[in-house]
């Protein structure tokens, strides 16, 4: 095993000339493809499509339930609707006043692929239909379509600080396959969203291959870690986001910077926004949560916030839920030991869980409708696709420069 280690160790590109790393990017690129070609995959006919020449077109890869592509399509909404005065949020909750203004959304996501059943299902019953939904490995994948923005969070099991961070899994390698479709469909833009732990794997030698090696493919790369807090979420939430411009195919040069905070305490911003201000009126009606004991992890560290407080981050699990505010503050009691005080202790819920990501009442998480299955492991399914999702308004905001240029010049 530790032969194993030793051989699969990470090897830092720092020594790398450009064109040594492009070779060998390209190298490797051509050893998946090799892959792929020994399955005996066809090739995919994307002839069907629902490409529209008066938008941008959009491919998504990693989609989970969908919240880059909900934040993403609502910034297309406010790319070029000079009329448009509501606050987005309000907009996106109001699902008829939406539904009725997404069709202006500069945006036509034409193409979508994920592994995850349950969050395919989710994502193919709130977005549109003109949507080809694919449900098939990247890895297995021969062929892209064509797009002008590719979108994805490439998973992270590998690079999370709450992961098992094995520099040799590889997971930590499927950001490759996003490269290998940006070498196919050649888009334009290119927006990629992480955990914060990409940043630090290898004391950031990793983080600094994947700039690089997108770099390589013909994109000039700006990586910003971000939290979502200072962007109207009331989630203490940092991610880290890549954005890619083509350096060769736009008409009209274009530098993507960073937006300003507009949630927090300078320069007369919005306050953040609390668990009160997003969850209090479900106080009564909060609908199903996981249920269950509290394992010792669990209750290694503070799991509640009070109602004027912002959230822990929300993961992929009911089980490692944050708790509901109401009641008693958890106590400490020791090192990594805290304690549950009172009664009034219960996980947040799935529709807690999902208003503090930002997503609007009217969007419906599958839960694989499985009645053989325990109720626990149905609402889990739903707590895995909130909890890996981007939340909507963060995504709205970071797409807002990319979607305004855009705006400003499609055909």
């Amino acid at each position: 095993m530790k032969e194993e280690t030793k051989k699969n160790k990470f090897v830092s590109s720092s020594k790398l000339t450009k064109v040594e790393i492009k070779e060998t990017l390209l190298s490797k690129i051509a050893e998946e493809n090799c892959k792929i070609k020994d399955l005996n995959v066809p090739n995919i006919d994307y002839s069907h499509l629902k490409y529209d020449t008066k938008k941008i077109n959009v491919v998504s890869l990693f989609s989970g339930a969908g919240g880059l592509d909900l934040g993403m399509e609502l910034a297309g909404i406010y790319a070029n609707n000079r009329n448009l005065n509501t606050n987005p949020m309000e907009l996106l909750n109001d699902y008829k006043e939406y539904k009725k203004e997404r069709k202006t959304s500069i945006f036509n996501i034409v193409y979508s692929n994920d592994m995850f059943k349950e969050a395919n299902e989710t994502y193919v019953s709130n977005f549109s239909k003109n949507v080809f939904k694919h449900e098939m490995d990247i890895r297995k994948i021969p062929n892209f379509p064509k797009c002008e923005l590719m979108i994805g969070g490439f998973p992270c099991p590998g690079f999370s600080a709450a992961g098992p961070r094995l520099i040799d899994d590889e997971r930590n390698f499927l950001y490759i396959h996003f490269i290998r479709a940006l070498l196919q469909s050649q888009p334009e833009f290119f927006v990629a969203e992480n955990v914060k732990g990409l940043m630090t794997l290898a004391k950031g030698e990793v983080f600094k291959q994947v700039i690089e090696d997108f770099s390589s493919a013909g994109y000039e790369i700006k990586a910003f870690l971000v939290n979502s807090k200072d962007y109207g979420v009331p989630q203490l939430r940092e991610r880290v986001f890549m954005v890619g411009v083509h350096r060769s195919k736009l008409s009209q040069k274009f530098e993507y910077n960073l937006p300003e905070p507009t949630n927090g305490l300078l320069n007369g911003q919005s306050p953040y926004v609390t668990l009160q201000d997003a969850i209090y009126d479900l106080k009564d009606s909060p609908g199903d949560y996981f249920e269950g004991g509290f394992s010792s992890m669990y209750l290694s560290r503070n799991r509640k916030k009070r109602w004027d407080e912002l959230s822990f981050t929300i993961q992929a699990s009911g089980r490692q839920a944050p708790l509901h505010p109401d009641g008693e503050p958890m106590k400490k009691i020791d090192k990594d030991i805290w304690n549950l005080m009172g009664a009034e202790n219960r996980r947040l819920s799935v529709k807690e869980v999902s208003r503090i990501q930002t997503f609007p009442d009217w969007f419906k998480f599958s839960e694989g409708n499985n009645i053989k299955v325990s109720k626990n492991h149905r609402l889990n399914l739903q707590y895995k696709q909130i909890g890996n999702a981007v939340p909507v308004k963060l995504a709205f905001e970071m797409f807002l420069p990319i979607a305004k240029y855009l705006g400003n010049n499609v055909n």
